[in-house]
């Protein structure tokens, strides 16, 4: 049949009916909230690129964690910005710094929340790359060693998941090995399967610290030019044990977020990441869009790609609007 007799047009003619009739829903329990942690006490730090987002000490991590218990969102992912730096990184691994200690703070005062930790170097060496460094040259294998540690003091200090950033071959091996020797069968691994060497990242290294000191990251980051590395990638991250794959940059690269989901039965995460995230504030302050439907439209795009869980520095705000109905 064909026009008249088919008229979609009457699916769209009012509210009720199209919620009726909605093919994806974007739900509170889809948002992942990052929460940047610094050692200190009383630190609430603006970050001038990413308006409403904060470096944070414990305590105001926890005051942070009321508001997002209130809207019902169910985890968050925690970056820390170390009180000190050096070659190998170790500060990523004392537990008395920061991710660990809000880790701890969280677990003890809402258990219900899933606590993920972001699991790289770049943060904590003071040449800011995401591995160890030797002759110039940032070494595979050795990274690994130090990764797993990092690894074993999240989850020792509460954390559900661990999410590996640093794009080095065999971390996701490597960590489920670590873990599962100290008893941490339980814990998660959320890797950072597809991360692109993506220039929308330049607002996170000013908000984490983590800006390279020379050179750049594209000799372990995914190429933007490919698509079928990422599914190779894939591959060999459930082979390893990865529970949850992720697509990092989202917006850009939906393409990719539907061609893992297609090719998996694992959960697949996006991150919306802080360029994204920067560029609407910037359009929103101007008057230039409306925030809420650019950010909400954004959101339900990522999940019709076929993302299951999204990272995003607007969960706050999607899940207040979320909550207010949305037509």
């Amino acid at each position: 049949m064909g026009f008249p007799q088919e008229r979609p047009r009457r699916l769209r003619r009012t509210g009720t009916l199209r919620r009726m009739v909605q093919e994806i829903r974007l739900a509170v329990t889809d948002l992942i909230y990052p929460l940047f942690v610094v050692n200190g006490r009383n630190v609430k730090k603006p970050i001038d690129s990413m308006p409403g987002v904060y470096q944070l000490s414990v305590d105001n991590v926890l005051k942070e964690m009321k508001e997002i218990r209130a809207l019902g969102i169910p985890a968050v992912i925690l970056f820390g910005i170390p009180a000190y730096k050096d070659a190998v990184g170790t500060s990523a691994y004392d537990p008395g710094e920061a991710v660990q200690r809000s880790a701890r703070a969280i677990k003890e005062k809402w258990p219900e929340v899933i606590v993920i930790t972001d699991v790289c170097l770049c943060e904590y060496t003071d040449h800011g790359h995401c591995g160890i460094i030797r002759d110039g040259e940032i070494v595979n294998d050795s990274s690994l060693e130090v990764l797993a540690k990092i690894a074993v003091s999240h989850v020792s200090a509460g954390a559900d998941i661990v999410a590996p950033s640093d794009m080095m071959d065999g971390r996701v091996a490597a960590l489920r090995s670590a873990l599962d020797r100290e008893n941490f069968e339980h814990a998660l691994i959320m890797s950072y399967t597809v991360k692109y060497a993506s220039t929308f990242y330049g607002p996170f290294r000013e908000a984490a610290g983590s800006a390279p000191r020379f050179g750049d990251r594209r000799s372990y980051q995914m190429n933007p030019a490919n698509s079928r590395e990422a599914l190779r990638e894939v591959s060999q991250d459930l082979m390893e044990g990865a529970d949850i794959v992720m697509v990092k940059p989202a917006l850009s690269y939906l393409d990719i977020v539907r061609a893992v989901k297609e090719n998996t039965c694992t959960p697949v995460a996006a991150f919306n990441v802080s360029g994204e995230y920067s560029m609407v504030k910037a359009a929103a302050s101007r008057g230039w869009i409306d925030e809420k439907s650019v950010v909400l439209e954004q959101l339900l795009s990522i999940k019709r790609a076929g993302a299951d869980l999204i990272i995003t520095y607007h969960a706050r705000e999607a899940a207040r609007w979320l909550m207010e109905g949305v037509d």
